[in-house]
């Protein structure tokens, strides 16, 4: 494939034309516009038909509904002491409000040594925030001309890139907020991501169902893989190596592709039962996270061998009352967070798959979640205009979080295996659970000649009989 023009750094005006050529900024081609991209301009995602009756409330649907009035001035303002998250006596977490977009906050970060986060809108603007004084430090110029659906940032906070409906990925230098380029696809972009060592750009199509790789210092083309999938892709990203990008889509399915070997390494058709909404790397590399439509998060294991059609996985329930829309793990994998269109963020247990806490306030969509590489801040953005961050520091301090473990009868073991710390009922009798944590099991599982039985998988896939409902 021939490669496109190079764009000089020094002039942002230009445009990099990936093939084909693609219509003029601002214009939509007739007939290109898919349901799936209309609706998630309104929402990012939305519910299928069957699946709008579990939120009937949110009507995710009605793409005319009027946003949600603008605060007073008053009401704008923050207050100097910290405000309790959670409005329920036992599960208070403090968090600030970011109020600053004039529409759905469809993307967070944090940056900058967790001193900074970064937010794109549909209201066709990207930011980036004090994370101490919660201020806006900077509008980053020459924004968009349509929604921006996703923003991500390289690992040494140097350089911002923003995907939106216009059709076009910007990137930015953080410190100066220039433009540094502009790339045009001849598609609706849906997803875009940096690679963790900052050299390429992956972004995922909604017509095309395929996916774009571009190295991000010439701004050439790498790979495009057109009809990846046989649905609209929902989302992508990089492992931590930068060597493999998985994607997940609206046909429920699950692929990795290899940079190096152009070549797909892994597919998990029917993952879920519904439309595959994100996905998530751990830090190793080895586990992959998916959020779903269908109210589950699964845990999967990348590295399955015979197994990897089908995957040996974990599946994360009652966490949510409707679709998730988002996940992300902390940088040891201790916990996952997710966020979902109940309007609320669930912070869970890896170890043990269960949900620790329910973080609620938000009078929308959650639509993102991040993770500060300290472990002490919870960040989502949400379709009522705001940011929230929450301060987890102390969450095992919290009343309801004790008062729920008790009732679950946990207690903390020691991976045989791999020396981690985990939680087990005290319940269970399984020898297996009794001395690794869930990583090791999956990989257990995943190994063809240490295959566990189907029961032991489907215990552990199974809802705990106590302590896992939802508030």
């Amino acid at each position: 494939m021939a490669s496109p023009r190079r764009c000089s750094p020094t002039a942002p005006d230009r445009e990099c034309k990936l093939p084909p050529p693609s219509a003029p900024a601002g214009e939509y081609p007739p007939g290109k516009l898919s349901w799936g991209t209309l609706a998630r301009a309104l929402g990012r995602f939305t519910l299928s038909i069957p699946h709008t009756r579990l939120l009937a409330t949110l009507d995710p649907l009605a793409l005319d509904r009027e946003p949600p009035p603008q605060l007073s001035p008053e009401k704008q303002q923050m207050p100097e002491k910290l405000i309790w998250g959670d409005q329920e006596p036992l599960s208070k977490i403090p968090f600030k409000i970011l109020s600053g977009h004039e529409h759905a906050v469809s993307t967070c970060h944090f940056c900058v040594d967790d001193t900074k986060l970064l937010s794109g809108s549909h209201d066709c603007t990207v930011k980036l925030w004090d994370a101490v004084d919660g201020s806006v430090v900077r509008d980053f110029e020459h924004r968009p001309k349509a929604p921006v659906v996703e923003c991500s940032i390289t690992a040494d906070s140097s350089r911002v890139i923003a995907a939106s409906y216009d059709k076009t990925v910007r990137a930015w230098d953080l410190e100066t907020g220039k433009l540094l380029w502009k790339v045009r696809y001849d598609t609706f972009i849906v997803s875009c991501k940096f690679s963790p060592d900052g050299k390429y750009v992956v972004s995922g199509f909604d017509v095309d169902h395929g996916i774009c790789i571009m190295d991000a210092e010439n701004i050439t083309t790498v790979s495009v893989i057109k009809d990846h999938h046989t649905r609209s892709i929902t989302s992508c990203c990089f492992d931590p190596d930068s060597q493999r990008v998985a994607s997940v889509s609206l046909d429920r399915c699950i692929k990795i592709w290899d940079v190096t070997s152009q070549a797909t390494l892994l597919t998990i058709t029917k993952a879920h039962s519904n439309a595959i909404s994100n996905c998530c790397f751990t830090f190793s590399g080895h586990f992959l996270c998916t959020s779903s439509w269908d109210k589950n998060l699964k845990i999967w294991n990348v590295h399955t061998g015979e197994f990897r059609n089908r995957g040996a996985c974990v599946t994360l329930m009652q966490g949510h009352e409707g679709s998730v829309s988002s996940c992300h793990f902390a940088r040891d994998s201790s916990f996952l967070i997710s966020g979902g269109f109940d309007r609320t963020v669930a912070i869970w247990d890896v170890a043990e798959g269960y949900r620790k806490l329910s973080l609620k306030g938000h009078n929308d969509w959650v639509m993102d979640v991040a993770i500060s590489n300290n472990k002490k801040w919870i960040l989502s953005a949400s379709k009522d205009r705001t940011m929230r961050l929450w301060n987890i520091e102390e969450i095992d301090e919290i009343p309801l979080v004790i008062k729920y473990k008790k009732a679950m009868g946990l207690k903390v073991k020691q991976c045989e295996r791999c020396d981690r710390p985990f939680s087990i009922f005290k319940s269970d009798t399984s020898s297996e659970v009794f001395t690794q944590c869930v990583f090791c099991r999956i990989d257990t599982r995943g190994l063809p000649a240490e295959t566990s039985s189907s029961s032991s998988l489907e215990r552990e896939n199974s809802p705990r009989p106590t302590g896992n409902k939802s508030n």
